[in-house]
């Protein structure tokens, strides 16, 4: 049997006892110092860990400016989809006023014209003057209520709306490719701000103080784009497509271009600002002769029992007003006039976009050549053929001093 005891080991048997001490020694305290590893970046160490001995140096403040664009464009985009949202949900409200005021307003109209056709009729005493006042408390309703209605214009202000919804969903696509295709600066923050800030001054959302005028004195193009819109510069993701000879440009694009140019000015803006004044001219009239009409039934109802001939004007004057009231409404002249302005607009912005893209002499910081024309091709639902052949036909035309008989969008 062994005992370990604090300093010696003694052994013990029944025959013999034998004692010996066995000197443990004492170790010493060894106090180990960890060396201190050299702080690396967050990008170091990743290329450490996945074996990348040798690391590029990273430029710290172009990577700062670079995260502070990405955070900006984000901020940005989901501003511009709450705009979406917002302009969808009153663009639809301000649709179902247009129906609702349209069909109310109709209702009170034939209304107030049987009540006084059968005042004419057959009423005489207290009968006939609750008759007449009748008719004549809701022809002044309808009055009212169609001032209203001309002056805010519903059926526009849902066009408006619509062209607001699809418009921004369109920045936000364009903000989505900046943000995956290249490395936004904030020059594209910037370009992208102007952008919004043009769309909401173009579709105010209030009705009050910021409403368009719906009867202007001149039908002009719709504007929604920055008014010192930058030509067109080089954007980051532009680069990434495969770059040719001169950046895809040639002197024979260039006067395709130009070509194109006048055949928008010359047919497809100057026929969209002539229909745009004549539907302007017609609202106005609509919008004029409708509560006319009512007011005329409102005081002719009450002269009858008169005479035979307030009742006429009473009940013909009601039943006018309502036709020109559902033709103005019902068609929606004022959408009409508002898709006009519109597609003019559409039309000036193109004009702009290839002026300023030819304006730049350097070639190298236009946009690609041959994506431009695709994209322009596209947007007048050609094909690139047809784009070519409409250049041609634009450049024979001048030279002959010859209107050309097509115009430059297949669209609208």
């Amino acid at each position: 049997m062994a005992s370990l005891q604090a300093s010696p080991l003694i052994l013990s048997s029944s025959s013999k006892k034998i004692s010996a001490a066995i000197p443990v020694p004492k170790l010493p305290r060894v106090s180990m110092s960890v060396p201190k590893m050299p702080t690396r970046t967050v990008v170091e160490e990743l290329n450490i860990r996945a074996g990348f001995t040798k690391t590029v140096p990273i430029d710290v403040e172009s990577y700062n400016f670079t995260s502070i664009a990405n955070t900006q464009l984000y901020a940005l985009s989901e501003a511009v989809a709450d705009r979406v949202e917002m302009h969808n949900n009153i663009g639809k409200q301000r649709d179902n006023w247009n129906t609702l005021l349209l069909n109310s307003i109709n209702m009170i109209t034939l209304t107030a014209a049987t009540l006084t056709g059968v005042g004419a009729i057959g009423g005489a005493g207290m009968p006939l003057l609750a008759l007449k006042l009748s008719s004549a408390l809701l022809y002044s309703a309808a009055t009212g209520l169609l001032l209203i209605m001309n002056k805010i214009q519903p059926s526009q202000l849902a066009e408006e709306q619509r062209n607001a919804t699809r418009l921004f969903k369109q920045l936000q696509s364009q903000i989505e490719t900046i943000l995956t295709l290249g490395t936004p600066t904030q020059e594209d923050v910037k370009i992208v701000m102007e952008k919004v800030l043009a769309l909401d001054k173009a579709f105010p959302l209030p009705l009050l103080g910021a409403m368009l005028e719906k009867f202007p004195s001149k039908f002009e193009p719709a504007v929604w784009w920055p008014s010192k819109q930058s030509q067109n510069k080089t954007k980051a993701q532009e680069g990434k497509f495969h770059k040719m000879a001169k950046n895809g440009w040639s002197e024979e694009l260039e006067v395709e271009m130009r070509d194109i140019i006048e055949v928008v000015k010359r047919k497809d803006i100057k026929d969209y600002a002539r229909l745009g004044n004549l539907v302007l001219k017609i609202n106005k009239i609509l919008a004029i002769s409708g509560p006319l009409l009512t007011g005329i039934a409102a005081i002719g109802s009450t002269f009858v029992g008169n005479g035979s001939w307030a009742a006429i004007i009473a009940v013909a004057a009601g039943a006018l007003g309502s036709a020109v009231n559902a033709f103005e409404h019902g068609a929606q002249v004022g959408m009409v006039f508002e898709m006009y302005r519109n597609n003019a607009g559409f039309f000036r912005l193109l004009e702009e976009s290839i002026e300023g893209t030819l304006e730049e002499k350097d070639l190298e910081k236009r946009e690609n050549g041959e994506l431009f024309e695709m994209k322009l091709a596209l947007k007048f639902g050609r094909s690139l053929s047809q784009l070519k052949e409409l250049a041609r036909k634009s450049a024979y035309s001048r030279r002959e001093g010859t209107s050309i008989d097509e115009f430059a969008s297949k669209l609208f």
